[in-house]
């Protein structure tokens, strides 16, 4: 796959305040990359450099092979952007703003009706802005980003603030971007959205880029521990437990085992034992990490501070 942004030793300061500092990756075309961390860790500056909003102290950018700055005309009509804070004029009706954005570009403008139709918009095409949901407003701003049937689509935070239902709706348009070959590059501090969503994420923290990879590989290399919560009264359960190669932990409170251990064979192991035994469980619950418990080992700090 060739790269479809580079993104190259770049900074960005605010007076004293360093908001991205010598951040490097790249986006894949065709895949869904997520820049992850929590507010104030630099997603947003990042991301409106790469988009040519903000102009970088230092380091270059490339998005399709062209400067943001200096090809920005090129680049608008072949990127589409949803902005973390964005608004529309209350009174503004949904099928006026689709045409609107339509005419700013200088290429033919992809059905705004039928794209409507797809983002479940249609119903809605004479509602005023003011009286949509914050999934229907949020739906609407995915729409006004591919209205020009954009190869690169930039999406910021896209979710915060919707309830689960409206949440996971958006993340099945947003898969829908990339099954139809555009480039998806999003931010967002949710955890459980980058592991659903991302085919690779990078982690900043403190505007410098942590780790870059595929969620299941950032999990695996930082936090290869495995936890199985069991219930049993065998009273040879513990021993047996605790010979299990892997096993590094086996703690017992009111008949309830926690067995902690690494490895990818330490479940599998696990259960051999209880067969082997025949030790009778009455409960049986594992405990994978995920990439909150990465950041966590990695900045010391919760997501969510």
């Amino acid at each position: 796959m060739r790269p479809v942004i580079q993104v190259s030793g770049v900074r960005k300061t605010y007076g004293k305040t360093v908001a991205v500092d010598e951040v490097s990756f790249e986006v894949n075309e065709g895949e869904i990359f997520g820049l992850i961390g929590p507010n104030g860790a630099g997603k947003t500056t990042t991301m409106e450099c790469i988009e040519g909003l903000r102009t970088p102290d230092q380091g270059t950018i490339s998005v399709l092979g062209l400067d943001p700055f200096r090809h920005v005309y090129k680049l608008q009509d072949r990127i589409g952007v949803q902005l973390q804070q964005a608004q529309l004029q209350k009174r503004i009706k949904v099928w006026e703003a689709v045409d609107l954005w339509a005419s700013l570009y200088q290429k033919k403008a992809i059905d705004g009706e039928h794209l409507l139709e797809q983002l479940g918009l249609a119903d809605k095409r004479g509602a005023w802005f003011m009286n949509l949901s914050g999934g229907q407003k949020q739906r609407l701003f995915i729409a006004l980003a591919l209205i020009n049937d954009p190869e690169v689509v930039f999406l910021d935070e896209l979710t915060t603030g919707l309830d689960p239902q409206s949440r996971r709706a958006i993340w099945d348009l947003v898969r829908g971007i990339r099954a139809r070959g555009k480039t998806v590059f999003l931010t967002t501090h949710l955890m459980e959205e980058a592991e659903r969503l991302c085919d690779r994420v990078a982690i900043i923290e403190h505007g410098r880029i942590i780790d870059i990879d595929r969620p299941e590989q950032l999990v695996d290399r930082h936090c290869p521990e495995r936890t199985v919560i069991l219930a049993t009264d065998d009273p040879i359960a513990e021993d047996r437990f605790r010979a299990i190669p892997g096993v590094e932990a086996v703690i017992l409170t009111d008949l309830r085992f926690t067995i902690r251990g690494r490895g990818d064979d330490l479940v599998t192991e696990l259960i051999r034992c209880l067969s082997e035994n025949r030790i009778r469980v009455t409960d049986f619950r594992t405990i994978l990490p995920n990439l909150e418990d990465v950041f966590l080992k990695l900045t010391g700090h919760s997501i969510r501070e």
